[in-house]
């Protein structure tokens, strides 16, 4: 019996049936081989080639279908479902498809489950695929090794980018891949490598974010990328399709549907209903660079046109005045954080050390919660503008209380091996920025909470921060805040960074935040906008807090030379 545990670490993600339809069926439009020899190399219960053998029998093609993987269990329930086509049509392999994939020969052969040897490389006219999501160190280091070596891989990558790789290898030249991951590879940074291997080897034909469908019962993302192996890199015509639930209160003119995959199936875009949820579903040509480091653009015609003259309006961008920053890594934070600290007593280290800390349930746009009652051991200063380690014999209490959780934190090997003290934080920025003006915001949240904070709190690594080292910077920093928590911001960054998580909740990455755009800070309306924030920071009236966010949009909206977004249209 598998356990969800097991499936888990595997990244296992049992492709749904209609899932499994809707792609076999996008697919078959492609196909132009008269004896098509289909791959999945990890097949699990065989939920995709049973639906391209399908699709294929009904189109009278004639077909093998070949699946890897390394669960016998899984791939005896494959078998029986096969049979359903007849004998020699199917031949499952028991074994890893990375290990039998060669890079370097043309031909490679195994003999594992099946009754034959199997030539794999370059030996298929289309893949169906939806690979494990797992990050590759989860796997141990020797497994992340020898894929790292094989595979040239550098970093913390997901378990499906060597997947995408060797899938590539296993495809004739003109071979279509059809392949369901997640669809973090679109907007990241961490996505670079993913985008640019795909761009220089496919023929890009379409590209579906199913974005937070919730197809799969896993808490994933995915997204289907379908292509066609080529030789020369050139630009291709290819056409995008994505599909967010729609919870910013749309009131507009909705299309009833059945279910997601007929949504999807619609030759229409604009704003459906399923059941008790609602979707946007947006279309149209996908905008990318072969080889580029930018994120893949999917945008309507109308989203483009917006966008552009943002970006045509603004001045400057973020990251031209300032360095976004995490917040503090400890890699203990048990030890570290707390909120109990008077629980210990006359053991409590010393209140020197002892510093308050700002957390992401602590922040609001305007100001923040009263409960600051999370403060961190910090056993860190400043020194003529550097960052020193506190001589930890001067504070006894402290001493104590780390030798207490010695083992813990000895256990940080990078740390030590850094030539850094056991009792350090990981990351611990420059003591002397933490009484500094700053903007704070949460790494995830439902909505924009850029919040200013002048009161020498430290910053929590569930947050970022933007610290204004000069008192004249102090006015760009309210700048940033009211662009940042507009409504019009909030739009600009789904429609460019397209990085949602479930329910709504929005990433907000430093390589986002540095890229939002800003109007000519020396303008009279950046001037304006600064004003109302000031009156925003300082006000406790809901009523009139109301009314300068209205005001705020406008003024943004001004700015940028476009309509106020006061519903996310």
């Amino acid at each position: 019996m598998i356990t969800k545990e097991q499936i888990k670490n595997t990244g296992a993600t049992f492709t749904p049936k209609g899932l499994a339809d809707f792609l076999a069926n996008r697919l078959i439009k492609y196909i132009s081989a008269k004896n098509v020899k289909a791959l999945d190399p990890a097949c699990g219960e065989g939920e995709l080639l049973v639906s391209i053998g399908e699709k294929l029998s009904k189109a009278g093609v004639s077909f093998t279908l070949t699946g890897y993987d390394e669960n016998d269990q899984y791939l005896r329930l494959a078998k029986e479902r096969m049979l359903q086509f007849g004998s020699g049509k199917h031949d499952l392999v028991q074994g890893n498809f990375l290990k039998a994939i060669d890079l370097t020969e043309d031909q490679i052969t195994l003999n594992f489950f099946s009754s034959e040897k199997s030539d794999i490389n370059k030996a298929f006219d289309v893949v169906i695929a939806n690979p494990p999501y797992v990050r590759t160190q989860i796997l141990g280091t020797e497994q992340a090794q020898e894929l790292a070596k094989k595979f040239n891989l550098k970093g913390r990558v997901d378990l499906y980018y060597p997947f995408l790789m060797a899938m590539t290898e296993s495809l004739k030249e003109g071979g279509v891949l059809g392949v369901i991951t997640s669809n973090r590879y679109l907007s990241t940074k961490s996505g670079e490598s993913v985008r640019k291997y795909l761009s220089e080897n496919f023929e890009v034909i379409e590209l579906i974010d199913l974005g937070d469908t919730k197809l799969f019962d896993a808490a994933v993302l995915p997204a289907i990328f379908i292509g066609r192996k080529r030789k020369v890199k050139k630009p291709s015509t290819a056409k995008f399709i994505k599909l967010y639930e729609e919870l910013n209160g749309y009131k507009g003119v909705l299309i009833e549907s059945e279910s997601v995959y007929d949504v999807l199936k619609s030759d229409k875009s604009g704003y459906f209903v399923v059941g008790s949820k609602r979707y946007k579903k947006t279309d149209g040509l996908l905008k990318y660079s072969i080889s580029s480091h930018s994120a893949w653009e999917m945008l309507s015609e109308t989203e483009a046109t917006w966008v552009s003259k943002i970006d045509a309006t603004a001045t400057n961008k973020v990251e031209d005045f300032f360095k976004v920053r995490v917040g503090i890594k400890s890699t203990a934070d048990k030890v570290f954080i707390s909120e109990k600290w008077d629980d210990l007593g006359v053991n409590k280290p010393e209140e020197e050390l002892l510093k308050e800390l700002i957390s992401q349930e602590n922040i609001e746009p305007w100001g923040a919660t009263n409960n600051f009652n999370l403060r961190v051991l910090y056993p860190h200063y400043d020194k003529d503008g550097t960052k020193q380690t506190v001589d930890i014999d001067k504070f006894p209490k402290a001493k104590k209380y780390f030798l207490s959780h010695e083992e813990r934190l000895r256990s940080r090997k990078y740390l030590i091996e850094a030539g850094r003290q056991w009792f350090e934080l990981w990351v611990a920025h420059r003591p002397e920025f933490w009484n500094l003006p700053k903007l704070v915001f949460p790494d995830i949240s439902l909505s924009p909470r850029f919040y200013f904070d002048k009161g020498g709190r430290i910053v929590n690594g569930n947050c970022y921060w933007i610290v204004a080292q000069d008192e004249r910077d102090i006015d760009k920093l309210l700048l940033i805040q009211g662009v940042a928590n507009s409504k019009l911001m909030t739009k600009y960054h789904d429609l460019v960074f397209n990085n949602k998580l479930y329910s709504g909740r929005r990433r907000y990455f430093t390589q986002y935040v540095e890229k939002y755009p800003l109007p000519d800070f020396n303008s009279s309306l950046a001037k304006e906008i600064v004003s109302i924030v000031k009156k925003l920071n300082e006000s406790q009236d809901k009523v009139l807090i109301s009314k300068l966010e209205n005001n705020l949009e406008i003024k943004v909206a001004e700015a940028f030379g476009v309509e106020p977004v006061f519903i996310l249209d």
